[in-house]
């Protein structure tokens, strides 16, 4: 097993070029089950998530081949069950559902592993399923759906903790070849969604109001191939902002969208973080001395839950106290007890973590527990004095591409080494 060894106190100085967006390329992927054409998807990511659902859509029936940073799939004929040995390792494989249950009348899929963050159940996907008129039943850890016939229906997809990403997802995807009109209420409106919305459309879908909490999708009889270029990260040139902040140094994002993140830089500018935007580059650097601010978790287009423990690194650097409260996923503060081996000062209390921060930071081993939580230690170890040694670094590569090397580029003191 890999991790990281980090050699804190560098500033992070330079341009890094951002990564197509996880988590628009693997349902984007999955979409590609929805018609027998070559489907050519640009951009993708070299990450294991992006592995898996390539592996998955094989085990299928599909055709998958992985060309640089193109992956072209061809599901000339699939069948309709998924397998439990690769499902388990990643929740976003459930996407495999929608499509195959859109194409097939019938779906069968293993319930999802992924990262231990809370739980993140699929009723809200299922109740669009039943909407739809499948029949879903789940059994045997599988969940399983199937119909003669799809009908559009209006359905209603908020949950407990708003709109459900994966969920919009797998129901406009069954949609796009039921028959009639879907309406979507409660519709998940991040910037995946809207790609996946355009990446349908160019397969020849008819889906309107992307990007708002209404989707219109009017079925059609087949979709054909197309070629596709993913957007860029929004996860990842946040990371890479914060931690050119953490470590006082200054960084241009490469082929960002600034439009993806109004939220994130909204709280880094009242931290004291400056951003300037120069056409298609965003250059980040510390505008004197930091100052705490308090954050909310929210669905899009409020901050990130997947920005979270990243923001929490940084302000433990930062003198004075900042309230960071979790609204999304009730289990997302397991990366605390690894900042607090570093130093950190942080206490929760129910969905908020007070962060009393700028206390110097000192190395030392910290065991990353999810894919944000290791970007959040990654910043830690960067900003501390001395050796940081980050474990299961398997997580990181789950969703950034390259991440060492990346910062290696920056001036990081980074290098990949075999656990002991």
């Amino acid at each position: 097993m890999e991790s990281l060894l980090i050699k804190g106190g560098v500033p992070l100085c330079g341009d890094v070029t951002i990564s197509g967006a996880k988590n628009a390329v693997l349902p984007i992927m999955a979409a590609a089950l929805l018609t027998r054409e070559p489907c050519v998807i640009r951009r993708v990511p070299a990450l294991s998530d992006v592995k898996f659902m390539g592996e998955i859509l094989t085990w299928l029936g599909a055709q998958v081949r992985f060309e640089g940073d193109s992956v072209c799939i061809r599901a000339n004929k699939i069948k309709g069950t998924g397998d439990y040995d690769l499902i388990r390792k990643m929740r976003g494989s459930i996407c495999i559902m929608g499509p195959m249950l859109g194409r097939l009348k019938k779906a069968a899929v293993s319930l999802p592993g992924g990262c231990v963050i809370g739980a993140r159940p699929i009723n809200l996907h299922l109740k669009g399923f039943e909407a739809l008129g499948a029949r879903v039943t789940i059994a045997n850890g599988y969940a399983r759906a199937s119909a003669k016939r799809l009908i559009g229906a209006e359905i209603f997809l908020g949950g407990r903790a708003g709109s459900t990403v994966l969920g919009t997802a797998n129901v406009m995807m069954a949609a796009t070849l039921a028959e009639g009109v879907t309406v979507i209420d409660s519709a998940a409106c991040e910037p995946e969604v809207v790609d996946l919305a355009n990446f349908l459309n160019a397969m020849g879908a008819k889906i309107t109001g992307a990007g708002s909490p209404t989707l219109t999708i009017t079925g059609v009889k087949q979709l054909h191939g197309t070629e596709y270029e993913v957007i860029p990260d929004r996860i990842e040139a946040a990371t890479y902002a914060i931690a050119a902040a953490a470590t006082h140094g200054e960084v241009t994002l490469r082929g960002a969208r600034y439009d993806h993140l109004h939220a994130v830089f909204d709280k880094l500018n009242g931290a004291g973080v400056r951003i300037d935007r120069k056409g298609s580059a965003i250059t980040v650097r510390r505008n004197g001395r930091l100052k705490p601010v308090d954050i909310t978790t929210l669905p899009y287009a409020g901050f990130p839950t997947d920005i979270q423990a990243q923001m929490m690194a940084l302000m433990t650097l930062t003198p004075g106290i900042s309230i960071i409260t979790e609204r999304i996923f009730e289990s997302r503060f397991m990366h605390v007890s690894e900042l607090a081996r570093l130093g950190a000062d942080i206490e929760i209390e129910g969905p908020s973590a007070i962060v009393k921060g700028g206390k110097p930071l000192s190395g030392a081993p910290v065991m990353a527990s999810d894919l944000r939580a290791s970007a959040a230690l990654v910043i830690a170890g960067l900003a501390a004095r001395g050796t940081t040694q980050v474990n299961r670094v398997y997580h990181l590569d789950r969703g950034y591409e390259q991440m060492d090397a990346k910062l290696r580029k920056l001036g990081a003191r980074i290098q990949r080494i075999e656990e002991q």
